[in-house]
């Protein structure tokens, strides 16, 4: 007797079915943990290893670079992205910006000894467009000069005034695939006009310069297609401040990534971007009757639901499994555990 497709072929996965047509926007995990020096980035590949691929790892080219050893430490980073503790793939780098003498030694360091394990490269205090456009141009001329296919995703830091001038620009750049608010530089940028404490909370999220820029930045990356990542919470001795500072960027401004500093803050970022336990668990609900439905109407607690919500439900639950959360048997097996 010839055996029953799966049940996930039944009505289509949800990926290719309630988003046909469109470019699929990338499922990145919640947390971006930065490292420069070999001891953290040990600990970080480490604890990555024992928790799995629900956060990142940015190797840190710039700030972690002793002035005149950058090709070295450039080096030393390479070396780990394409060592055996790079378990996941989830590691990426942060060059040094444009107006470094440096910026085109680190790409080409890091693509001749890591390129094909290298996640994501990340472009801080971009002026404009145009300097985003030079330094992924050099990527890519880089990347076919070693044979890489695929092409490498960008980050771009938003953290100067022709940067938050030109986020949509930015944003519309092949190949992005995060903005980055680099919050510190952006108050220092201002010359005193924005207070020092707003570099923290809770002026971080009422300056009005600031609510702009974050309200700006994360309009730009959603409607291109891109993720928003939050800038870092100072806070590392108090994961409870980590937790809040996550959550007010999750649900008061759409940041669906943070940076972390300090192993400390992973796991209460982690938290606070998870959806409720109770929200997943009707999203389960409802993408199971839908496929079982080939996708089309159903009615659930008196309430209808189409294709419109379903595709909230599915962003939803695919953020659940992308922050490691334990999703509803069926759930997890219809729509993550088979090879796709």
């Amino acid at each position: 007797m010839k055996a029953p497709p799966p049940r996930t072929a039944r009505g289509g996965h949800p990926r290719d079915v309630l988003f046909a047509g469109e470019k699929p926007f990338p499922a990145l995990p919640a947390v971006d943990h930065y490292a420069g020096a070999e001891k953290f980035l040990r600990k970080a590949l480490a604890l990555q290893q024992t928790l799995g691929p629900v956060f990142d790892i940015t190797a840190d080219c710039e700030d972690g670079a002793p002035a005149g050893g950058e090709s070295e430490h450039a080096a030393m980073l390479t070396a780990l992205i394409d060592s055996p503790d790079n378990r996941h793939g989830r590691v990426g780098a942060r060059i040094h910006d444009i107006t470094h003498p440096h910026w085109r030694r680190d790409l080409e360091i890091l693509l001749a000894g890591a390129g094909a394990r290298l996640a994501f490269i990340t472009l801080p205090k971009a002026r404009g467009a145009a300097d985003a456009t030079t330094q992924i141009a050099a990527l890519r001329e880089l990347e076919a000069r070693h044979g890489l296919e695929t092409p490498i995703p960008t980050h771009v830091l938003i953290e100067t005034h022709g940067a938050l001038r030109e986020v949509w620009q930015i944003a519309a750049l092949p190949g992005v695939e995060s903005l980055d608010f680099g919050l510190m530089d952006f108050v220092s940028a201002h010359r005193g006009a924005i207070p020092g404490t707003a570099m923290s909370s809770p002026e971080q999220f009422s300056h009005p310069l600031i609510v702009r820029a974050k309200t700006e930045i994360a309009a730009a990356a959603l409607a291109n297609g891109r993720v928003p990542t939050h800038n870092v919470s100072t806070r590392i001795d108090d994961p409870a401040a980590v937790a809040d500072d996550a959550r007010r960027a999750r649900r008061d401004f759409g940041y669906l990534r943070m940076w972390s500093i300090h192993p400390a803050q992973i796991r209460p970022i982690l938290a606070a971007m998870q959806p409720g336990h109770d929200e997943t668990e009707e999203a389960a609900a409802i993408l199971i009757a839908a496929q079982d439905a080939a996708w089309g109407p159903i009615q659930r607690h008196g309430q209808l639901h189409d294709r419109a919500s379903y595709r909230y439900y599915w962003t939803l639950l695919e953020r659940a499994h992308n922050t490691g959360m334990t999703l509803p048997g069926e759930a997890a097996r219809r729509f993550f555990d088979p090879p796709r």
